[in-house]
């Protein structure tokens, strides 16, 4: 079989004209398959019940995504294996060879898109105090980030983009242009607001080097925090803040979506607020169970920030 397997992969490679990496993924699962078929065979024989062509039977290619699936293989994973597979005996079988097609009717196992991962109001609470505590332009600039991401649900590269020209503080929305160029304006919040008032007033300035660089928010440099460096900035403010749960740069903005949903926001008002361009991308929020949406206790209103003059 190894003959074939490398005969279809030539195929991928110079007809189809598909990337190195693909051909070498769909190398990995075909031999992984052809090793697999080997030992059924080999099986086959001692109890002398194997086909007499050598030919791979349907029930042998189900074994084998049983298989995978026993050793706790991703659904996703069986999913591009078995695709691999397909192709394979869809292509021996166009050009008459294998004696038939033993994947034919064989169905692709269902890949369920995973929820998203959320933090319940209380881990929000426990990250924004922490935020609120940082000392200095560091502790400004980070607090005014992280309301700013909970309370408008953008995504980190939206928030990391956003110009000082794109917070109006006249009326209180932020103009953010996501995926697409898709522009959207969003009301910012209290809380929002006032972080990001006492950032620009006494924090903004302690980074910038000169008046030429327009990002909102700045590094110690001088220049725009990239999303690398958002990320480690937030991966210490969740140790700090001694929640458990797993934080990566996406959470704030799946905590937003779950949470206003479940305080009524209308579902078409919440796709206009993340910057969907489908409503069915929004509706996985929906199917967020209540317990990792809880409402613990409120966020922190930052009360102890004092209102300044613009």
């Amino acid at each position: 079989m190894r003959k074939q397997i490398d005969e279809y992969l030539s195929f991928l490679a110079q007809e189809r004209r598909l990337s190195v990496n693909t051909v070498s993924a769909y190398r990995n699962d075909l031999i992984q398959l052809e090793r697999y078929l080997g030992t059924a065979r080999a099986s086959a024989l001692r109890r002398d019940n194997a086909p007499a062509d050598g030919r791979a039977s349907r029930e042998q290619i189900l074994d084998f995504v049983l298989e995978l699936r026993e050793r706790g293989y991703a659904p996703a994973t069986i999913a591009r294996k078995v695709a691999a597979t397909r192709s394979l005996f869809h292509y021996l079988a166009e050009r008459g060879d294998g004696g038939g097609d033993p994947t034919a009717d064989l169905g692709s196992p269902e890949v369920r898109k995973p929820l998203p991962k959320t933090l319940s109001t209380r881990d929000v609470a426990l990250l924004l105090e922490r935020a609120e505590r940082k000392p200095g332009a560091d502790g400004l600039r980070d607090r005014a980030m992280f309301h700013l991401l909970y309370s408008t649900g953008m995504r980190v590269t939206e928030l990391v983009s956003l110009d000082m020209a794109d917070a109006d503080l006249r009326t209180d929305q932020v103009r953010c242009v996501g995926r697409g160029g898709r522009e959207r304006q969003i009301p910012l919040e209290s809380a929002a607001r006032l972080a990001l008032i006492d950032y620009l007033q006494r924090g903004r300035g302690v980074f910038a080097r000169s008046g030429g660089e327009l990002a909102l928010f700045l590094n110690h440099r001088g220049d725009r925090l990239t999303r690398q460096g958002f990320w480690l900035l937030m991966k210490a403010l969740a140790r700090e803040s001694g929640i458990s749960a797993p934080v990566t740069p996406h959470t704030l903005r799946h905590s937003f979506a779950a949470h206003r949903l479940r305080d009524g926001v209308a579902l078409e008002r919440l796709r206009e607020l993340l910057g969907h361009a489908n409503i069915s991308t929004t509706q996985i929020y929906a199917q967020v169970p209540a317990s990792t949406a809880r409402q613990d206790s409120p966020p922190p209103r930052t009360a102890e920030l004092t209102p300044v003059s613009q």
